[in-house]
């Protein structure tokens, strides 16, 4: 599953777990990826200094999104470090869904087409929701400006590239009853998908 920040892509997740699936977020591998004493931290910390650490030693976010929205050599720098570690999570969750015997799992991939991670995968889901109102949810979400919140929505590939490569869409603009109606109707799909009928 993708869809750009602020798609509401942990909303859809959230409901098809309610559903029973194994469902898995690329953002918690990454934040397991990054917590200090791991190999990615030490990378980030030497790569970008003290500006991204919190005085704890954790990453600090933010700042580090606010770098590399305006960045992209940082960007690329930060995949570098952070990418291996969740693909090597993922894998290992994975296969534990699989000798569990999982008919589905949905993993929430937010850069999925920008890092090449849709090849990985049988089908691609996408939560679209209209640009205003996805500005509109960054800046009350991260607190940031509505210059920040644009670039940030900038280094991500625009909703009308995701759309004509995605097998699936779910329309976020309207309430979230619209939405759980949106789900149980992807959900159906899934299950069709999984069986063969599709």
């Amino acid at each position: 599953m993708t869809g750009g920040i602020g798609s509401g892509k942990s909303l859809v997740c959230d409901f098809l777990a309610e559903k029973g699936l194994f469902v898995l977020s690329a953002d918690d591998l990454s934040r397991l990826a990054v917590e200090p004493g791991t190999e990615a931290h030490a990378k980030i910390a030497g790569h970008f200094g003290d500006s991204v650490l919190m005085p704890d030693n954790t990453i600090n976010r933010p700042a580090l999104r606010r770098m590399i929205s305006t960045d992209p050599e940082a960007r690329k720098a930060l995949e570098s470090f952070i990418h291996p570690e969740v693909f090597r999570q993922m894998a290992e969750k994975l296969a534990v869904a699989e000798k569990k015997g999982e008919p589905l799992v949905v993993v929430e991939v937010p850069l999925l087409y920008e890092s090449g991670f849709d090849a990985f995968f049988d089908g691609v889901i996408l939560v679209r929701v209209d640009t205003e109102r996805r500005i509109e949810r960054i800046m009350s979400r991260d607190n940031v400006s509505r210059e920040d919140a644009i670039a940030m929505m900038n280094i991500q590939m625009p909703d009308h590239e995701k759309s004509k490569r995605a097998d699936f869409i779910v329309d976020n603009n309207g309430s979230e009853a619209e939405t759980r109606q949106s789900v149980e109707r992807l959900y159906e799909s899934l299950l069709a998908r999984s069986r063969g009928k599709l």
